[in-house]
Formats: structure tokens, C-alpha cells, sequence
């Protein structure tokens, strides 16, 4: 075939022809296509405005969960290194007593009895505000928990008498803080 001939003319036309009506069509979407581009962008822009902001969220909460922890030690660190400081307060005074009392120039029997007991009122003061409550069973059943058995009598000997697996005698009161076993009273008990 010849380039030049009337039947190739046509043909190009015909091409050309369809080229423009894709050309037109492509152009029809291509104009959708842009708002549809920039509706996605917006969508994007939004999700990464949020995912930012939920980041930020995020390290906030762990800057302020780390600010809790490092406070909560803080705390048990200084509940241990400062924890008596109440009872050693409130055991002061016991020893200015004591002191006082070696400094009498020259004591009477009276004088030193008197001191010493207004100084076992302060330390049992001192006891009861920092809830260090002794432990007196006797007479009470024996209980192993809070009592320390050295040795047994028979129940028949112990004046007055005791019923068998009672404390018969009080060798040493024991001690609690707060309902826990410090010291345990030091007993005999009474064998059935």
C-alpha cells in the first residue's frame, strides 16, 4: 500500500478520530480524577493529624506512668530509711526521763521509784501511740502463735489453779505492732 493513497488517508482519519475521542474521555476523567485525588489528601492529612496526636497522647501517658513509678519508689525508699521516725519521737522523751533521773544529785528510794514510773508511763505512752500493744496471757488457753512454751507443770501444782493446756505462769509478756507478733510471750503451761 501505498502512504499516499486515498485508503490510507481515511485510515489515519479514522485514528486520529478515536485518539481524540479517548483523548476527550481520558480528559472527562482526568477531571474527576483530581477532586478524587484531593479528597484522599484531605482524608490523609486528617489521619495523620490524628495519628500524631494519639502519639503524643501516647508519650504523655508513659512520661506520666514513668513520673508515678519513679514517685512511688521515692516514697517506699524514704517509708523504709524514715519509718521509725515516729516511735524514736515518741521514745525521747523516755530517755530525757532517764537521763534526768542519773543526774539526781542525791536520790531517795521514793524519788527514784517515782521517776521510774512516771518513765515506764511515758514509754508505755509511747508504746500505745505507735500501736505496740503487749501481749499478758495468763491464765488464757496457750496459743503458739502468740506464746512461746518453755516448759510445762501439772495442772494440779500451779497456784491459782489453771485448766490443763492454759498458761499456768507469765516468764517474759510478749509484744505486737499492729496485730503481728514482734515478741512472743515467753509461758509455762498447764499439762492436762
Amino acid at each position: 500500500m501505498n502512504p499516499d493513497s486515498p485508503e490510507r488517508g481515511e485510515e489515519q482519519e479514522a485514528a486520529a478520530a478515536a485518539a481524540g475521542e479517548a483523548g476527550s474521555a481520558a480528559a472527562g476523567t482526568g477531571g474527576a480524577a483530581p477532586d478524587a485525588d484531593a479528597g484522599l489528601a484531605a482524608r490523609l492529612a486528617a489521619a495523620e493529624a490524628q495519628a500524631a496526636e494519639l502519639r503524643d497522647q501516647c508519650l504523655r501517658a508513659l512520661a506520666e506512668l514513668d513520673n508515678v513509678r519513679r514517685r512511688a519508689q521515692d516514697d517506699v525508699a524514704k517509708a523504709h530509711k524514715f519509718g521509725i521516725e515516729g516511735f524514736a519521737e515518741s521514745l525521747l522523751p523516755v530517755r530525757d526521763s532517764l537521763e534526768m533521773a542519773l543526774k539526781a544529785d542525791a536520790p531517795t528510794v521514793e524519788n527514784l521509784r517515782e521517776g521510774v514510773e512516771a518513765t515506764l508511763r511515758l514509754l508505755a505512752s509511747a508504746f500505745e501511740k505507735n500501736r505496740l500493744v503487749e501481749i499478758d496471757p495468763a491464765g488464757e488457753k496457750f496459743d503458739p502463735n502468740r506464746h512461746q512454751a518453755i516448759s510445762t507443770v501439772p495442772a494440779s501444782a500451779t497456784q491459782p489453779p489453771v485448766a490443763p493446756n492454759h498458761v499456768a505462769h507469765v516468764l517474759q509478756k510478749g509484744y505486737l505492732i499492729a496485730d503481728r507478733v514482734l515478741r512472743p510471750a515467753l509461758v509455762t503451761v498447764a499439762q492436762g
